[in-house]
């Protein structure tokens, strides 16, 4: 199988349906790489990790993460991702906790060297209960994780840059790292993501290529925008990730209920991309 090369456009895509069909939809639009999203309720069993092996092999197509998402999540709107998204929300931490291990675990099967996932608002104060019973969680993730070999990568926005760098080192485990989505610091108002890339850039360990605009009020979430039509910059993003060293994937992340506008706006990302990257 051919390496992936340097800044390499991938894709974010999700699970659903049959692997091969998938991942041949993916290859049209010109991609051979990616990240791969698992909806909560997908079945993580042999069957399912022994389909996509097959058709991952059978496509020379090569994964650097898989993503975990889970049953009960929505981002409707600010109040409702704290309510329901990640690791926040007390009443889902166990279950939320034992699917990342099973997501670890097919992420193996697949030979796959990274997990991710939002874990929630992290709050600012360390004293909170909260950031506590979190930062416990996000500890065992790592060391389970870390039996595979793997990284396990939070993904940036909910935040300020400064506060994810302050709790990663006070989780204090070698394999936790970062997926940076700079819409996502625009889309949640947390901050300039270029800027955030100096914080946060020694822990990146892969990006998101998204845009978006800026909440019209507090409490509101940005408009996720066709990248190079939002508030990021992307030509500046690309820049700053060529000044960091950063040499992985550049995965486009668009997410809209329209599939033709997606496809149509997967295609002339994947043109930028190559023309910046």
């Amino acid at each position: 199988m051919q390496a992936v090369a340097e800044r390499e456009v991938g894709l974010m895509f999700w699970a659903g349906g049959d692997p091969r069909e998938t991942l041949c939809e993916v290859k049209s639009l010109g991609i051979r790489c990616g990240q791969l999203g698992v909806p909560g309720d997908m079945k993580l069993d042999e069957a399912a990790a022994a389909a996509w092996k097959e058709a991952l092999a059978a496509e020379e197509f090569r994964l650097a993460t898989v993503f975990a998402a889970y049953s009960g999540e929505s981002y409707a709107d600010i109040e409702t991702v704290q309510k329901t998204v990640g690791f926040i929300p007390r009443a889902t931490r166990e279950e939320r906790e034992r699917r990342t291990y099973a997501v670890s675990d097919f992420a193996a099967a697949l030979g796959v060297g990274s997990i991710a996932c939002h874990i929630g608002f992290v709050p600012e104060d360390p004293a909170n209960e909260d950031y506590q019973a979190v930062r416990e969680m996000v500890r065992r993730v790592c060391d389970y994780a870390a039996r595979h070999g793997q990284t396990f990568a939070l993904e940036t926005g909910q935040e300020p840059a400064h506060v994810l760098m302050r709790f990663l080192k006070d989780v204090d485990r070698p394999n936790l790292r970062v997926n940076f989505d700079p819409a996502n610091m625009i889309l949640y108002g947390t901050g300039d993501p270029i800027e955030a890339l100096d914080v946060l850039g020694p822990v990146v360990i892969s990006v998101h290529c998204k845009d978006g605009d800026w909440p019209a009020k507090p409490g509101l979430l940005g408009v996720e925008k066709p990248l190079g039509q939002g508030s990021v910059g992307i030509e500046r993003f690309i820049a700053k990730l060529k000044e960091i060293g950063y040499r992985g994937q550049l995965n486009i992340e668009r997410e809209t209920e329209d599939r033709a506008a997606r496809l149509e706006d997967i295609r002339s990302a994947v043109a930028l991309l190559n023309k910046l990257r």
